[in-house]
């Protein structure tokens, strides 16, 4: 595992429409020790992180980070930001709970504060299940995100999970940027597209293992910035529809790294990795 330097704050903003960071996400620049990657998945990273960031992450209250995830489910972060937004400045009181006061709140109001991320029934009622479940097996937030940072990750994650609405993407994000725990890469359509379309996890794999494959193979200390970085390359470069490499090999800052899984640039096919015909 590489040594770090002393850790200084960041003055590269992420990106403004990435909801995993933001420019109110917090998190510390970091630097690594230079060394040849051990492994063609951190190299990967370290392509990443020298082109977008090298952050740690953690301190973001973590149901508020849970809530922003939920936002964010099945949608844009154009969308689901300002359904954040909206929703903090109206349920957000100054030294307040804000666990305690959505468990209180009446569902249509959120549903109607949330409309904009879409699916505000499903989302409005799922964040109310969870703050009420917060208040009475925590005390609250604050004790919540106790919980989140000093717990056990194993045990924090299957907590996560054991909530109705939040699947591992969800919990991962929140050990993330909440628990600030290492050697947790949450695997969103874009990582799960762009690490099987590379062919450093099997075509066939499904986002847990997809998972299992990049943290095996990541320092653990790198996978956090890899989890951003590789959704801002996905967007950038290795999207679902066009990738880069599809009109020109060398416009992907990964040509050298990637198998093409899925993608064909003499026909202009571009298939889902498991769709892919085995070669």
């Amino acid at each position: 595992m590489a040594g770090t330097r002393p850790i200084v704050m960041s003055n590269d903003a992420e990106p403004s429409e990435n909801i995993s960071g933001g420019p109110d996400g917090g998190g510390l620049e970091t630097a690594f020790e230079e060394r040849e990657a051990d492994t063609r998945t951190e190299a990967v990273v370290d392509r990443l992180g020298e082109r977008y960031w090298q952050k740690t992450y953690g301190g973001q209250d973590a149901f508020e980070c849970l809530v922003r995830t939920i936002l964010s489910q099945n949608t844009s972060d154009k969308a689901s930001q300002p359904a954040h937004d909206v929703l903090m400045d109206r349920y957000c009181e100054e030294d307040g709970d804000l666990a305690a006061t959505l468990a209180d709140a009446d569902q249509p109001t959120l549903a109607e504060t949330i409309e904009s991320a879409g699916l505000y029934n499903q989302k409005s009622a799922t964040m109310i299940a969870i703050a009420e479940r917060i208040v009475d097996e925590y005390g609250g937030a604050e004790e919540f995100n106790g919980f989140v940072a000093e717990g056990d990750p194993e045990t924090v994650r299957d907590a996560l999970l054991d909530f109705s609405g939040v699947g591992p993407k969800t919990a991962d994000c929140v050990l993330l940027f909440s628990g600030g725990r290492a050697g947790v890469f949450p695997v969103d359509t874009h990582v799960h597209r762009i690490y099987r379309r590379l062919g450093i996890a099997p075509p066939e794999a499904d986002h847990e293992e997809v998972r299992a494959v990049v943290e095996d193979q990541v320092p653990a200390e790198k996978c956090g910035f890899g989890h951003t970085a590789s959704i801002q390359f996905g967007r950038e470069y290795c999207t679902a529809r066009k990738p880069a490499c599809l009109d020109d090999p060398d416009a992907c800052p990964m040509a050298d790294l990637c198998d093409q899984v899925g993608v064909y640039p003499e026909t202009g096919e571009v298939v889902d990795p498991a769709d892919a015909p085995a070669e």
